[in-house]
């Protein structure tokens, strides 16, 4: 918005008798910029690529109805966005940034699949550790052995049972089962 009214400002100075630069589409276009030029606040002279881009990909007659069509305020977000899908299409003429979402879609889903997979380690280690102390409660109440090879014995059960505990209360294969681990949600 700021820079609109200083190109505003700058071409009502211009009117007085200085030379007004033309903004960067009729400098490309090789017109003369009027004083209401459409294009003059989106695209200024000192940014030549940015309109050469949008016009190669969409046309200036085409960008220039479509900032007619809009309001005032919508047409700087459109210029973002055009520019931002020009440069795309020049990256990738067949998808554009279609090509953009759908490898950050597949990103998103390896992330998920990988927190998933993290957070099912944390339950299994809390589930371990919980067992692990279920049995040591279980071991601390028992009268205490003055033969060295019971309480080996004895500790070699709650090691045995851990074990089983951790096999039986959580498998992490259940997580690896799930079909669509990996698949993007939409493809193109």
């Amino acid at each position: 918005m700021e820079r609109e009214a200083k190109e505003m400002a700058n071409r009502k100075q211009g009117s007085s008798g200085a030379a007004v630069s033309p903004c960067a589409a009729c400098k490309l276009l090789r017109r003369r910029c009027v004083q209401d030029c459409i294009f003059a606040p989106y695209f200024p002279a000192d940014e030549p690529q940015k309109f050469a881009t949008v016009h190669k990909v969409f046309g200036a007659s085409n960008v220039s109805k479509l900032l007619q069509e809009l309001s005032v305020v919508q047409r700087s977000d459109a210029v973002s966005s055009l520019v931002y899908e020009a440069n795309a299409r020049v990256r990738d003429p067949v998808y554009g940034c279609v090509a953009s979402i759908s490898s950050l879609q597949r990103q998103i889903n390896l992330l998920h699949a990988q927190l998933a997979l993290a957070q099912a380690e944390i339950v299994h280690l809390h589930l371990q550790h919980a067992a692990l102390f279920a049995c040591s409660s279980t071991v601390a109440m028992t009268p205490l052995c003055n033969d060295a090879t019971a309480s080996t014995n004895t500790s070699q059960s709650v090691i045995e049972n851990a074990n089983i505990n951790e096999k039986t209360l959580f498998s992490i294969e259940m997580l690896l089962d799930h079909p669509n681990i990996g698949l993007p949600m939409w493809s193109c």
